[in-house]
């Protein structure tokens, strides 16, 4: 694998091919005065106006969600990625990425300002006309309007372009009238302003801009959910609504491309949010465990505990880790492609497309490690955490949508090797060279000449070889099943866990050489126990789906041969966990909670 002197240089899935510069990799500890001024204004946002009434919020009572953003509008925290001209601060995409982080702890309320800010803004600010966007984006930008958006209907979920709600033009050429429903509509039973998706003469599926009071829109009822109580959700209605001409977003026809654009950065910020909740319920759960006494002594002394602890802790820094790397790679192509002259919606909407695959893989991991960490928790929590009356109830619950929304777990697995593939073959990524090299290498008596060098060489090895083992399994699966392979979802699955866990463990290991190379290799102790943690156990996660996907269509000679090297590429030397969780977790419980 060719090694890269330029991070901005690697394009959307290039990862998998070529290896990554550590120094060209954005990391947290790079985040510049003003980044962290931002986090921490977040964080005392929700310690003193969401979490002491977070009760209340979770009551539904009327006019309280949207009273809170607008104090969040207030205080920048709606406007951040907004252009100036709109009434926005015109952040990059970091800070507007550290924005969700930062209110992720806040239950409900971080869905309500996620939806608000994401896809209850950006289809306007990016597709709209420069008419819809001078009067729309203002008051979205400061929280005097709200925002949400409808695409899910009760018959297509997943299924996006299955919608069946029409759109008309009327006989004057002055509205078009939209018939059908909507369903599960975050900020619906209050927003002022919604992106809705309708079909054009019965087949061209297009954007409008609907205003809260349009004939012929009406709404349900809230409905009852299992979590994100706080979160208005409701269905929308429309019969012959009137929607004026000039509300088009977009080109008629193309409400895919506004669809499938928003959902590449919702699922990153949705990781971030993710990541920002973790957070919240890993420090909760932590002084929880210092407080509790069994058999005479705070449970947080037990290794049991510690075990569970640590890897809260590991899998929140490998995300974190992950989602930083993956932000400033679009934060660069934006800045590139507004310098060749594209419009800002152009060049943000080209960045996130760029790395599209990333996105999806990040919202997996985020979503599952929350899930993870809040588990744990009430697990941590015992009886106690099976009450109401602790705030890790709350969060296991608000939690479970999250591998539901954006997009499923499942589709997103299916799209990062979709995405990969399609690339491939239209040239953009270069797949089969090094898919073949690792052929020829299978074929080859091992090489056991000098090992390489230099810091952090063996782990520079695993993730090398862990590449090795995707593109393996990937190029035998495209070879054996053909056109086939589309059909085959698990063998897809098995090749997006293989690859979701290699990205994330390079992610960790870049992050730990940058930081080694200011603070000298002692100076990373902690960071190196979480990283080699991370990647002793992601070999094993490696083997285990390669396994399941080659069983499923190999044999013979052939499958022996692969198993060997699957082996090969998965090895990794012996590595004390247990001692390095118990580092890891003393940590936590010296800092009173997830402090790196």
């Amino acid at each position: 694998m060719e090694a890269t002197t330029n991070q901005a240089a690697l394009k959307g899935g290039e990862w998998l091919i070529k290896e990554s510069n550590a120094f060209d990799s954005f990391i947290p500890e790079d985040f510049n005065e003003e980044q962290k001024m931002v986090m921490d204004m977040c964080a005392q946002f929700l310690d003193s106006e969401i979490i002491p009434i977070i009760d209340r919020i979770d009551q539904q009572e009327p006019g309280l969600m949207p009273t809170l953003l607008e104090k969040a509008g207030e205080q920048g925290l709606l406007s951040t990625s907004f252009p100036e001209e709109y009434g926005g601060l015109g952040k990059d995409f970091i800070t507007s990425t550290l924005v969700n982080e930062g209110l992720g702890g806040g239950y409900s309320f971080s869905v309500a300002v996620a939806a608000h800010t994401g896809i209850g803004s950006l289809p306007i600010l990016y597709f709209g006309s420069e008419a819809l966007k001078q009067k729309y984006i203002p008051k979205l930008a400061s929280g005097e309007w709200k925002g949400a958006y409808g695409l899910t209907e009760p018959n297509s979920g997943s299924d996006a372009l299955g919608a069946k709600t029409t759109a008309t033009l009327s006989a004057d050429g002055k509205h078009y009238l939209l018939n059908g429903q909507k369903c599960w509509i975050t900020n619906g039973g209050f927003a002022d302003v919604y992106t809705v998706f309708a079909k054009v003469d019965g087949d061209k599926f297009t954007g409008f801009v609907v205003e809260r009071g349009f004939e012929g829109f009406t709404q349900g009822p809230e409905e009852h959910k299992m979590g994100i109580k706080g979160s208005s959700t409701v269905q929308l209605y429309f019969q012959d609504c009137k929607v004026p001409v000039e509300n088009v977003l977009g080109e008629i026809g193309k409400g895919h491309l506004i669809a499938f654009n928003i959902l590449n950065i919702g699922r990153l910020k949705l990781c971030a949010a993710a990541l920002g909740g973790s957070k919240r319920a890993t420090t909760t759960s932590v002084q929880y465990a210092k407080t509790r006494e069994q058999f005479k002594l705070p449970i947080v002394k037990f290794g049991a505990i510690r075990h569970k602890i640590a890897e809260m802790a590991i899998r929140m820094w490998v995300c974190e880790s992950a989602l930083y790397r993956t932000a400033k790679c679009i934060d660069l192509k934006e800045a590139e492609l507004l310098a060749g002259g594209h419009s800002f919606a152009e060049s943000l909407l080209g960045g996130a497309e760029e790395y599209a695959i990333e996105c999806s893989m990040l919202k997996v991991f985020g979503s599952e490690m929350l899930d993870f960490v809040v588990d744990e928790g009430v697990q941590i929590h015992g009886g106690n955490g099976f009450s109401d009356e602790y705030p890790i109830s709350k969060a296991y619950r608000d939690s479970r949508i999250n591998r539901i929304y954006e997009g499923t777990n499942e589709i997103n697995r299916l799209l990062t090797v979709d995405m990969m593939l399609k690339r491939a073959m239209k040239g953009k990524l270069d797949l089969m060279t090094p898919a073949m090299a690792v052929q020829k290498e299978l074929m080859s008596i091992p090489d056991f000449g000098a090992e390489e060098e230099g810091a952090f060489a063996k782990e520079r090895k695993y993730i090398a070889n862990f590449k090795k083992a995707i593109l393996m399994v990937a190029g035998a699966a495209v070879q054996k099943l053909m056109m086939q392979l589309e059909k085959e979802q698990e063998v897809l699955m098995n090749i997006a866990d293989m690859s979701i866990e290699a990205f994330h463990a390079e992610s960790a290991l870049l992050r730990v050489m940058k930081l080694a190379n200011t603070r000298g290799e002692a100076g990373v102790n902690l960071q190196a126990d979480i990283m080699r943690t991370y990647l002793y156990d992601a070999a094993d996660r490696i083997n285990k789906a390669g396994k399941d996907a080659l069983n499923s269509f190999a044999e013979g000679d052939e499958l022996r041969m692969m198993h060997i090297g699957l082996k090969r590429f998965t090895k990794v030397e012996p590595f004390n966990t247990k001692d390095a969780r118990r580092r890891i977790a003393e940590k936590l419980v010296s800092a009173n909670g997830y402090h790196f």
